[in-house]
């Protein structure tokens, strides 16, 4: 992990200097925060008000793994579901992902053999053939060039990590 202290000054340009910088518009910025309620425990909070709650799997809340799996199938289900929906209302609509996670042999942990599967059923009818018949097209869609989640695993997105001074400034 790579850990330095941060100020605006030295080391990184301040925000609004790295987006102009990049090409970027403001309008691309994505965040949340995530503020500690206590021991392993944490709430996330997105710019519209959402929050989910996180943890370390002792207990009900979601760890950052199934988060992780979670995003990923989220972001495949809306694509296929925004459209095919259009044409018929599906009966079932279940995402499964899942994936293993292991230490590989430099000692580092990551997931592995990650999956998302969709178990979806449309009514039968012209509607309900037009919504499968869709299904294939909108996943390979969703996987080559919609889903930003997946695309960016795929990448390999390097992630910059950051300490604020001591004092929170």
């Amino acid at each position: 992990m790579n850990v330095k202290g941060w100020v605006r000054h030295r080391g990184r340009l301040p925000r609004a200097d790295r987006v102009a910088s990049l090409g970027m518009t403001d309008e691309s910025l994505r965040s949340v925060e995530i503020d500690r309620t206590g021991v392993g425990a944490y709430d996330v909070r997105n710019v519209r008000g959402g929050t989910i709650s996180l943890g370390t799997g002792d207990d009900d809340r979601f760890t950052p793994v199934e988060l992780l799996l979670a995003a990923l199938g989220g972001c495949t289900a809306i694509d296929v579901d925004l459209v095919a929906s259009r044409r018929a209302e599906p009966d079932r609509f279940v995402v499964r992902v899942r994936g293993d996670k292991i230490r590989d042999e430099g000692g580092a942990n990551r997931m592995e053999n990650l999956e998302v599967e969709f178990d979806v059923v449309f009514p039968a009818g012209a509607d309900g053939d037009r919504a499968r018949e869709a299904v294939p097209r909108l996943l390979r869609q969703s996987h080559d060039r919609l889903c930003t989640v997946t695309r960016t695993v795929e990448a390999g997105t390097p992630v910059s990590t950051f300490a604020l001074g001591g004092d929170g400034s």
